[in-house]
């Protein structure tokens, strides 16, 4: 019996395994996924074209909304947290959490919403989507059809 694999047929090409954990942390410190060093964003959130250590082409990616999204749950999670804690054990005015939960939580956006980028592009390298494989995605362009 022939095994599944998620993405299509081009996955049975014999390819070396990347490491994928290394990867991520790597894209969350905004490293190259492959060499670790080069600079992994030309600004705050796009990415260089390519790594100027080891020339990975990295622009190609295709993070889309996944990293937001990620910030929003981490971030909502946290400060939801923390707003209920300081609600349940002291008497803050409205104007006082205002003052505390609202520059909190865009700061922390702000500071999360770049690793969590590289983190993802760091994750797509490793598992060779989107072109870090050599193949170009198939995009449907009528995908109700």
């Amino acid at each position: 019996m022939e095994e599944q694999v998620f993405g299509g047929d081009h996955h049975k090409v014999a390819r070396e395994p990347r490491p994928v954990w290394q990867a991520i942390k790597r894209g969350l410190f905004c490293k190259c996924p492959n060499c670790g060093q080069g600079k992994l964003f030309a600004s705050f959130v796009k990415t260089v074209d390519s790594c100027e250590v080891c020339h990975e082409e990295i622009f190609h990616h295709r993070t889309d909304d996944l990293p937001a999204y990620l910030v929003v749950v981490i971030v909502g999670h946290i400060v939801v947290g923390a707003f209920m804690g300081v609600e349940a054990t002291s008497t803050l005015a409205l104007w006082q959490h205002l003052l505390i939960w609202v520059p909190l939580t865009i700061v922390s956006a702000l500071a999360l919403l770049r690793p969590m980028k590289g983190a993802v592009v760091g994750m797509q390298w490793a598992l060779y989507m989107h072109g870090f494989g050599g193949e170009e995605d198939d995009v449907e362009t009528h995908p109700e059809a």
